[in-house]
């Protein structure tokens, strides 16, 4: 058999929201300060795979934040094996599906792990940045998945967007990645601005209220440690924004399929919505954790409409034909 069945191909859409709801929840831990909530750097196996020493820790609010965010981890991760196990047992000739879920069984084991490291090492800024970057990857590799298990993908013929567009969706990818790696390190700086003389909160605010000029300037690098971060995410932001309008001009104006053009329409709400949350990021000041939120959530969607679309431009390969047993070679 070498159909996903509808249950599968449900699991797979289950996994891709619990991956989605994964990604918001470490937003969460993020801007609650409930990085260490089971526990400070340094707590061996104390403060991970085990919660202040327990397997059910008791009740506080940073606790309980970052108990939920490693449950919905541990939901994924056996999301993630099943698809990987039922589409090798029951899918094998789907070459594609297999390796895209035995792909995703080894990221989310190494996101588990580099989660483990983060708190270890004290919410080190390019651990964090790291572990954002991997659930992108992730999220990516489930998507993957989801269009793999659709009956009418397998073996159906790549869009074709004509010249420069597939080199241009993934470049697009990249600098997007690039930008939301580059944001992840940001906010892991945000607990080293308090011994900083320059910037109160890291490199979030190095700009001031500013935007898009930067402390009376445009990009003026080479002030201080934060204010490069800072400018290193918005120049990824940038160029970003000037390749993606190129594609979804393209997109539009040559249409190779019904499912690119809805993409890049997304991609352009998106991208609209997630300057302006950006924005106001920087010129509100006080208490803007919603707001943090809603810049992650939707850097996420922008991603995984910006995969959708990138990934409808390449062939899932078809299933190879599966060859009777009972089938026998005469010889004269």
């Amino acid at each position: 058999m070498t159909t996903p069945t509808p249950a599968y191909r449900r699991l797979a859409l289950w996994t891709a929201a619990a991956t989605f709801l994964l990604i918001v929840l470490g937003g969460v831990v993020r801007v609650s300060d409930s990085g260490l909530g089971c526990g400070p750097g340094g707590s061996g196996i104390h403060g991970w795979p085990l919660c202040k020493g327990d397997v059910v820790p008791g009740f506080s609010l940073h606790t309980a934040i970052e108990y939920t965010h490693r449950a919905v981890a541990s939901i994924v991760v056996v999301q993630i094996l099943v698809l990987a196990v039922w589409a090798w047992r029951r899918y094998r000739p789907h070459r594609g599906l297999v390796r895209a879920t035995a792909a995703g069984g080894v990221l989310i084991l190494a996101q588990a792990l580099l989660g483990a490291a983060t708190v270890e090492k004290d919410l080190d800024e390019p651990l964090v940045a790291a572990h954002l970057g991997l659930a992108m990857l992730l999220f990516a590799v489930v998507l993957y998945v989801v269009r793999a298990s659709r009956v009418e993908a397998a073996g159906a013929r790549a869009a074709d967007g004509g010249r420069w567009f597939r080199p241009l969706a993934l470049g697009s990818q990249a600098l997007l990645f690039g930008a939301i790696v580059a944001g992840g390190y940001m906010a892991g700086t945000e607990r080293l601005g308090a011994s900083d003389q320059h910037v109160a909160d890291g490199a979030h605010h190095a700009c001031g209220t500013q935007f898009p000029s930067c402390n009376g300037g445009f990009l003026p690098f080479g002030s201080n440690r934060f204010v490069d971060i800072h400018l290193t995410h918005r120049v990824l932001v940038y160029l970003f924004s000037i390749a993606v309008i190129a594609l979804i001009v393209l997109a539009l104006r040559r249409r190779p399929s019904a499912g690119v053009v809805r993409a890049a329409w997304a991609l352009g709400a998106l991208l609209v919505l997630q300057i302006a949350l950006g924005a106001v990021n920087v010129w509100v000041t006080g208490e803007y954790e919603l707001l943090i939120l809603a810049h992650l959530a939707t850097a996420t969607l922008l991603w995984g409409s910006l995969t959708a679309l990138t990934l409808q431009l390449f062939r899932i390969p078809a299933p190879a034909v599966e060859r009777s047993p009972n089938v026998q070679v005469a010889t004269a």
